[in-house]
């Protein structure tokens, strides 16, 4: 395996991509404690914590490719 920084950071955009689905799907209320934006009582769905969490994924996603071609050229 001779580029593993685009793998690690392709694994890590797939892990925001997920984020971005529980916000999307998930109430506050139902969030895991552990996430920003945790309301034991609420039913509102934090679309901003997951417009944030799918352009990060989208962000490291296009670092990956960017960063895999430039490796590959050499």
């Amino acid at each position: 395996m001779t580029k593993p920084v685009p793998l690690i950071i392709g694994i890590i955009g797939i892990v925001f991509i997920g984020v971005s689905l529980v916000y999307w799907l998930t109430p506050a209320a139902g969030l895991p404690s552990f996430l920003p934006g945790f309301e034991p009582a609420s039913d509102h769905v934090h679309l901003t914590h997951a417009l944030g969490a799918l352009i990060v994924a989208l962000a490291l996603f296009a670092i990956a490719i960017i960063w895999f071609q430039l490796i590959s050229e050499d």
